[in-house]
């Protein structure tokens, strides 16, 4: 397929005039069966570089996402456009899930969203047999590193998805990869002999970026207030996020809002879904919302008329920071960033560094004390397990972190029919050593020190300071805070 049908066939299938950046190049590469890594800014088309072919070819292809609501967003995407899609995981209930199985293998869909351990399921595979599969896509390929900042060792069984698969050809799509996490991720997926690197660049010029110095919650409740209605004042419409790493802080910009008259919804983790799902529907159907929530929140999510993004604590990378922030301004218009930087914050990511990587020692114990106490677990959660093993600290979120490593892994299951928990197997030596939890957390802290650098920046231009970062040259914004002073 040349260039010129490939366009045609783009007007005939889908609701775009044109390819944009290297849509049409990346799709020329996967049409050829090669394989190939893509670096695509946020929110430049990366999903129609697999929707294409879906949409086109008889054939299934694969797309490797790790998070749950991301994959929602994108099968419901899909389907909006036509395409025959499916997402299995653990949220759904076991008769649904049995139901979409025999579809996929009864060639009922050409799309399937699933994250990588799903494959370690018998009955799942057992529905892919005889499928042939067009493409393998990764999304979020950043997750393959260790030194990514976002990396799942689930990730690393890749090469074994691949050969169950018959070897089909390779996509891996990021927004964020530093030049070494490019590397690293050509050689864990095992395409580095053969595939090509293609960077789309990751200039957003329309992004104003701005670090404020302050000192304690109120004076950062102060200038967002003063921020926010300088924008309202000039003119300025469009939505609004406010990230917060802790829910705590949530709670309070959310009774500060009530305070101020401003209307606004809240995401995070100690919500129910259909919370989160109702609250995410609102934010996209209102053309002048405002979000507050954690990092929990964005993944997926297109809304191109988003205005202002506030960092009211420290994100645990550079990689981090700018994917948040890129989702501001995606219909290219000015938009600004502002990071409201107290320094003494940075204990609070380095708190999380600490707790998130729990030793095997510890992790096995959690597993058989829920295990030996599953229905007083099922009932009083979370604080059951820390009263049993760290005496009421409730600063210790190790068990969290355990518990989340375990669902992870397929350990723990979480039933989509009524939200109780299921036990599979005690986790393996082998999932030990691909959850380094002392490599991780170096590589957690050398970036979590590039943020505090950038933070405290005070010549560069801080779009070149992240152009730099990610090994790319770009000139000086202009609309910066250091650019402007």
């Amino acid at each position: 397929m040349d260039a010129k049908e490939r366009l045609t066939q783009l007007k005939q299938h889908f609701p775009y005039p044109e390819f944009r950046a290297d849509q049409s190049r990346i799709i020329e590469r996967v049409w050829g069966g090669k394989n190939t890594l893509a670096l695509m800014p946020t929110g430049s088309g990366k999903s129609l570089c697999y929707q294409y072919p879906a949409k086109l070819q008889k054939k299934l292809v694969v797309v490797l996402s790790p998070l749950i609501a991301l994959m929602q967003d994108q099968k419901a995407k899909a389907e909006e456009l036509g395409i025959s899609a499916t997402e299995i995981h653990s949220n759904i209930g076991s008769e649904e899930r049995i139901q979409r199985q025999k579809k996929l293998k009864a060639g009922n869909y050409n799309l399937l969203f699933v994250t990588p351990e799903r494959f370690s399921k018998t009955e799942f595979r057992e529905c892919l047999q005889d499928r042939e599969i067009f493409l393998l896509a990764v999304d979020e390929a950043h997750c393959v590193s260790l030194w990514g900042h976002d990396f799942r060792p689930d990730y690393a069984k890749i090469p074994e998805i691949r050969k169950f698969l018959k070897n089909p050809p390779v996509l891996a799509l990021t927004a964020t990869a530093t030049p070494d996490v490019q590397k690293d991720i050509l050689e864990k997926i095992g395409i580095d002999q053969d595939s090509e690197i293609i960077f789309s660049g990751i200039e957003r010029p329309n992004l104003a970026f701005n670090v404020h110095e302050v000192y304690g919650l109120n004076e950062k409740l102060e200038k967002f207030h003063e921020l926010y209605l300088e924008f309202k004042k000039s003119g300025g419409s469009g939505s609004v996020i406010l990230y917060s790493v802790l829910i705590h802080t949530v709670q309070q910009i959310s009774r500060f809002l009530s305070s101020k008259k401003i209307p606004f919804e809240t995401y995070h983790g100690d919500l129910q879904a259909h919370q989160r799902r109702r609250a995410l529907n609102n934010f996209m159907s209102q053309p002048n919302s405002v979000m507050v929530a954690t990092p929990a929140f964005g993944l997926g999510i297109d809304k191109k008329n988003i205005r202002q993004i506030f960092h009211f604590e420290v994100p645990s990378s550079l990689e981090e920071y700018f994917q948040q922030s890129g989702r501001a301004g995606r219909d290219g218009k000015t938009s600004e960033c502002h990071f409201l930087f107290d320094e003494e914050d940075v204990h609070i990511q380095m708190e999380f560094i600490k707790w998130s990587h729990p030793e095997e020692s510890y992790i096995r114990q959690i597993y058989q004390l829920i295990s030996k106490n599953k229905d007083r677990w099922q009932q009083e959660g979370n604080d059951f397990l820390r009263e049993q093993i760290s005496f009421k600290n409730k600063k210790d979120f190790r068990v969290e972190a355990a518990v989340n490593i375990l669902e992870r892994w397929g350990c723990l299951e979480k039933s989509g029919d009524d939200g109780t928990w299921i036990l599979h197997f005690e986790p393996t030596e082998e999932m030990f050593l691909l959850e380094d939890s002392v490599l991780l957390t170096k590589s957690q802290n050398v970036k979590l020190l590039e943020m505090l650098r950038y933070a405290k920046e005070k010549e560069q231009c801080r779009l070149q300071k992240i152009y730099k970062y990610f090994g790319h040259q770009g000139v000086e914004c202009e609309q910066c805070d250091i650019c402007r002073s």
